[in-house]
């Protein structure tokens, strides 16, 4: 099982920026991808971008295309979120996740090891 740490989440203001780091407790070659994923009181966790580990593909939703850049640092066993241009929409708590599947899915049902989340609050 791998650990996942999130950190980075805030309060920022529309327009504004934030980067959140996801911390592995070890580097998930067998684990094909990590993503990102939000949700909002009510509503549904939903996939926001993944990176598969061993050679850097990635994968955004329509809504942060554009905006949002996810990255890894494999020295550091660290999988990155940086979010530019937020808005009030972008709020929520932000979970990374790791899946032991090469393909970038984006169903949370497939991915097998969760972060406790990072809270990031938008406002206008």
């Amino acid at each position: 099982q791998v650990r996942l740490l999130e950190s980075g989440g805030g309060l920022v203001q529309a327009g504004g920026s934030l980067r959140l780091s996801c911390t592995t407790s070890e580097r998930p070659v067998s684990r094909g991808v990590v993503g990102w994923f939000r949700q909002t009181a009510g509503k549904e966790r939903e996939f926001a971008a993944g990176i598969r580990w061993r050679d850097g593909t990635t994968d955004y939703t329509d809504s942060v295309k554009g905006r949002f850049t996810i990255s890894r640092d494999y020295a550091k066993n660290t999988v990155d979120l940086q979010m530019n241009a937020l808005t009030p929409d972008d709020t929520g708590l932000y979970y990374c996740a790791a899946s032991s599947d090469w393909r970038l899915l984006r169903a949370p049902l497939e991915y097998d090891d969760w972060g406790q989340g990072t809270q990031v609050t938008v406002s206008s």
